[in-house]
């Protein structure tokens, strides 16, 4: 199939469009996991610049094989989740063991399909209702940080206001923008030129029980429930078939890679996939896979200049960066919470889930997203063997 150079203008537009967005709008999330889970902010540029370039290679070459729009992104609610893992305490060396456990079994599902059908088995209003658990405290922050940074945040907020209504693409990267360039003005940050290109670190990683179980495996399932799952529902509905052994097996392979160096887990896109996957990508759906290949192409020049950008919002106060994933999560908790309540069969199990999540609650060194899931389906499983 040749491809002009008019062929290119519509998906790098859409490409170009999805990788900012998308990476501006998640980056306060995943410096908020970095931060908590106890990450020196070396390490923390090193994981996020591996991350963008391995997940641009993938968005590259996966596109390219199989001809239709696959970008693959980070977790962002994966990195919510490890937020609240921070109060473990478990050390960033231990989170990376159960980030590799994660991508372990990330490719064990593409090998062995019956461990995804074992993973969507969990009720969709109950994984709605953890991941709206673990985003919750992220959603109040930005009315929490009003009172505290009237000055950065209410333009931040207005901002998003303007744009949820206007352009919700550019919402949450506006806002992030804003508290980027105010929080910097406020508290003196300049340009650190030292930084911009990171370092990589090589992090070793270390195994705890605690971590798989609170970490490794809650994480496996936001990400299959959250990103992959709505990925595959998403190119379905513009006519794409997703191969699904090819992309779980490479994703999981990359998330392993990428955890040697501080990265999380990688994935299919959601919102992203969207936005290279519809008409405005190309008018032509056999030309559509231009614009996460292009896409993807932004993520590595990203990677090669992210520790600038990581730098700075690294030395703005933590709750102004909270503030920022708050606002960038509101529509997902909204999404989250009509999913776990739309159910009435489901609508009480939900609610002890989120409940649990939104709780904290460390019991035996185990964090509460896994005493949620266990709350929520046992309840579950007791009311409708019950009814039966």
């Amino acid at each position: 199939m040749a491809i002009t150079l008019s062929d290119l203008k519509a998906p790098a537009l859409a490409g170009a469009v999805a990788t900012l967005a998308g990476t501006a709008a998640s980056l306060g999330v995943v410096l908020a996991a970095f931060t908590s889970l106890g990450a020196t902010s070396g390490q923390t540029m090193s994981a996020v610049s591996v991350m963008l370039g391995l997940y641009g290679l993938l968005s590259v070459l996966l596109s390219w094989f199989f001809k239709m729009p696959l970008s693959i992104v980070w977790s962002t609610p994966g990195a919510a989740l490890l937020v609240a893992s921070g109060a473990l305490h478990l050390g960033f060396a231990t989170a990376v063991g159960a980030f590799m456990f994660t991508g372990a079994l990330l490719m064990l599902t593409g090998a062995w399909p019956w461990l995804g059908r074992l993973a969507s088995s969990v009720p969709r209003p109950i994984a709605s209702a953890m991941l709206a658990g673990v985003i919750f405290n992220f959603c109040i922050a930005p009315i929490k940080a009003i009172a505290i940074y009237p000055g950065v945040v209410i333009p931040a907020v207005i901002a998003w206001l303007i744009l949820m209504r206007f352009a919700k693409v550019w919402a949450a990267p506006a806002a992030m923008a804003l508290i980027l360039v105010l929080g910097s003005f406020a508290h003196g940050i300049t340009l650190d030129w030292a930084t911009m290109i990171p370092k990589l670190e090589f992090i070793a990683p270390q195994f705890s029980i605690e971590a798989i179980v609170s970490i490794g495996i809650p994480l496996y399932l936001v990400t299959i429930a959250s990103q992959n799952i709505p990925g595959i529902a998403i190119m379905k509905s513009f006519g794409y078939e997703v191969p699904f052994k090819s992309v779980m097996v490479t994703t999981g392979f990359a998330s392993v890679l990428g955890s040697l160096f501080g990265g999380f887990s990688i994935n299919l896109a959601a919102i992203t996939a969207a936005l290279n996957a519809n008409e405005h990508a190309h008018p032509d759906k056999n030309k559509r896979w231009l614009a996460s290949l292009l896409g993807g192409l932004g993520y590595i020049a990203m990677a090669v200049f992210a520790g600038l950008v990581v730098s700075v919002a690294l030395k703005i106060p933590h709750d102004l960066i909270l503030t920022a994933a708050g606002l960038a999560l509101v529509v997902t908790i909204g999404n989250a919470l009509s999913a776990a309540t739309e159910d009435e069969n489901f609508r009480v199990p939900a609610i002890i889930t989120f409940l649990t999540t939104s709780s904290g609650v460390i019991i035996f060194g185990i964090g509460s997203a896994f005493w949620a899931l266990l709350a929520g389906v046992a309840y579950w499983l007791f009311t409708r063997r019950k009814s039966s």
